[in-house]
């Protein structure tokens, strides 16, 4: 089998964008917190990718993408990465170097568990926060990744389509983020302390960073340099810039036109054209990213409203753009644009749209269960939540020694 050097390159440079999204994201949410939490918020997005990268090579890899175990789990067959090397895998990418297509799907296993990390921001106790990553990566993340994308995968067996991450990142991080901060509660003084954001040009530079890693993100899993590639790449962009828009015009139709506000519209929308960015056209895209934009804005109101403080809220933006983007895949897909994938309710075929709620119910249910068990589990075991004293101080210099300014 041979090896296509310009897909390769692709591939490659993708990986090194997704990766730079991890520590974008650590800047995205740190403007947001408070000063004397910043570092500490920053921290949880770069520790997961050293953790995550060895626990990725040493069997997350295997258990994700390995030979297939009644559809439900990839063997240890790669575990150590054996058997994984320059020779291309017929499965996955036919042209690329098996180690490449491992690198990259690295990338996506690093940012889906950091992503998590906005709902306990400024609260969390960061030895029990290691170990219920390793565990979620673990159970959560590698088992949905094969179900999904696996060879062998069930889901992927019925017919469901998710590009690049809709229900495999979005949807489980947004409604693990659900499950973990009804576990950890609220921050001490929420609803009555000053808890506006640090630093939001911060956050602006990590949210554009993000949509510049994005490219790569849903453009590099095409895996080949080509049309859909390009297809992709520019359904994100639209999609992005629709939210980015939508947010502002809603925003500003109540208040002002916020800068804060923008960003996460943004990221609402990048989130949201996830799953469909390979199958769909440019301007069903714009119309993924305004419907995006709109109901994560009015579900963080609802959220405020009912005093529930998941923290950055990751829900809204990536667990509701995830649900949205999949079931958006269910109904405006185009095989004509993607002959891997399939047409969705306006092409003629509602078995897609049926098979994509059965996709969102399905991640999302066993992502809450689970994530909810595990946090109770590792709360029980190791303490999720931060002391009293720590909280009041900031983790910053309770737990890391060291002040941002």
């Amino acid at each position: 089998m041979n090896i296509n050097s310009g897909d390769t390159a692709w591939v490659l440079i993708s990986t090194a964008l997704v990766i730079l999204m991890t520590p974008a994201l650590g800047f995205f949410y740190g403007g947001m917190v408070r000063k004397k939490n910043l570092l500490s918020t920053i921290m949880l997005s770069v520790v997961i990718l050293a953790l995550i990268t060895v626990q990725w090579m040493l069997f997350g890899y295997t258990l994700a993408f390995g030979p297939d175990h009644g559809g439900i789990i990839g063997g240890l067959d790669w575990l150590g990465l054996m058997k994984v090397g320059g020779a291309p895998h017929a499965g996955y990418a036919p042209g690329v170097p098996h180690l490449a297509f491992m690198a990259f799907q690295l990338a996506f296993a690093v940012i889906t568990p950091a992503l998590i990390t906005g709902a306990f921001v400024e609260r969390i106790n960061f030895s029990g926060f290691l170990v219920f990553t390793l565990l979620w990566s673990t159970f959560i993340y590698a088992p949905v990744a094969h179900w999904i994308w696996g060879i062998g995968g069930w889901l992927r067996a019925l017919g469901a389509l998710d590009f690049a991450g809709g229900a495999v990142v979005h949807i489980t991080a947004g409604v693990s983020a659900l499950a973990v901060a009804m576990v950890i509660g609220k921050r001490k003084g929420y609803g009555k302390d000053n808890m506006e954001p640090s630093n939001i040009p911060l956050t602006v530079l990590g949210a554009f960073l993000l949509w510049f890693g994005w490219f790569g993100f849903n453009g590099g899993s095409a895996l080949s340099a080509g049309a859909v590639a390009a297809q992709a790449l520019v359904a994100t962009n639209a999609s992005g810039a629709a939210a980015a828009l939508t947010w502002m015009i809603i925003n500003w139709s109540h208040k002002r036109p916020s800068v804060l506000g923008f960003s996460t519209g943004a990221i609402a929308g990048l989130a949201a054209v996830t799953p469909a960015s390979g199958y769909i056209s440019p301007l069903s895209a714009l119309l993924v990213g305004v419907v995006a934009a709109a109901l994560s804005y009015y579900m963080i109101i609802f959220r405020m409203k009912i005093g529930f403080d998941e923290s950055l809220d990751v829900f809204a933006c990536h667990g509701v753009g995830g649900i949205w983007g999949i079931i958006a895949t269910g109904i405006f897909a185009q095989k004509a644009l993607n002959p891997a994938g399939a047409n969705g309710l306006l092409f003629g075929n509602p078995h897609l749209f049926f098979i994509q709620l059965l996709t969102v119910v399905v991640v999302a249910g066993f992502s809450f269960v689970v994530s909810y068990l595990l946090a109770k589990i590792v709360d029980t075991m190791f303490s999720l939540r931060a002391k009293d004293n720590e909280e009041n101080v900031g983790l910053d210099i309770a737990q890391h020694g060291e002040s941002v300014y």
